[in-house]
């Protein structure tokens, strides 16, 4: 795994890659909905895309020219997402550049199968939202980026900091709905740095990978500042962000200008 230390030459490095040695793969659906007639919906994809970025700084600003990813929507959706409710649909998916496209997905013009704000703050989603009981798993509560927090505050050599975004209940999806491409976060401190490695099974490289590295660089900062708050945190530093992508893609009519950016 090559570590960069900048996003941007890791993302060249990716489109480079995706433009010289992307495989076709001849999908018949794509987010739940059937596209088995439409030719310019062909993706190339790249298998298991991985790479590690150290952090020299932890101004989420700074890091605005290095991704660049779609400003000023990016910063205001991470607000919402770690705004501690569970949102659905939210207000800022309104203002993505496609947002049009999205609102196809829509549950009769009002929720979405899912969003980062009810998976990150599920204790009080769907059901459950006035929040009076318990949402329970099999055994236990459920648990939400606040306790990720608390549990990495009383134990920082933990191996368990993880925020899942991908549920059991996507894994049952049957019936055509859309499931989350982000798996998860997994958090790690050593040694006075905190590490985040963010898993995602799917991403397209023209439309979304720059705005998932930097939400999720911002994630990774939003985790450093609250643990500083925390008696004996105030020293932690910004360490590695690992990137890991199962099917990085993206379409067809996309691919001719990825050759042109990156051949």
């Amino acid at each position: 795994m090559k570590t960069y230390a900048r996003f941007k030459d890791a993302i060249r490095d990716v489109g480079r890659a995706l433009a010289t040695v992307g495989y076709v793969v001849d999908g018949k659906r794509w987010q739940s909905v059937d596209v088995s007639d439409k030719p310019e919906m062909k993706m190339r994809e790249l298998f298991n895309t991985s790479f590690t970025v150290q952090l020299n700084d932890e101004d989420h600003n700074s890091y605005q020219e290095d991704i660049q990813p779609n400003l000023p929507w990016a910063d205001d959706h991470f607000e919402e997402r770690v705004g501690g409710r569970p949102l659905n649909p939210g207000v800022q998916w309104a203002n993505w550049p496609w947002s049009l496209s999205a609102d196809k997905f829509r549950r009769a013009g009002e929720q979405f199968s899912h969003t980062y704000m009810e998976r990150y703050w599920p204790k009080d989603a769907g059901d459950n939202v006035d929040g009076l009981e318990p949402h329970l798993g099999i055994r236990y509560e459920y648990g939400d980026l606040s306790d990720v927090v608390e549990h990495l505050t009383n134990n920082p050599e933990t191996r368990q900091a993880f925020l899942p975004v991908w549920f059991p209940e996507d894994t049952g999806v049957v019936h055509g709905e859309r499931v989350p491409c982000t798996l998860g976060y997994h958090f790690l401190y050593r040694h006075g740095y905190l590490h985040m490695t963010y898993y995602i099974r799917s991403c397209d490289f023209s439309r979304h990978f720059r705005d998932d590295l930097y939400l999720s660089l911002r994630l990774q900062v939003y985790m450093m500042d609250c643990l500083r708050v925390q008696p004996g945190w105030k020293d932690i530093k910004p360490g590695m962000f690992v990137f890991h992508c199962v099917s990085m893609h993206c379409f067809e009519n996309d691919y001719r200008i990825i050759c042109e950016d990156y051949k």
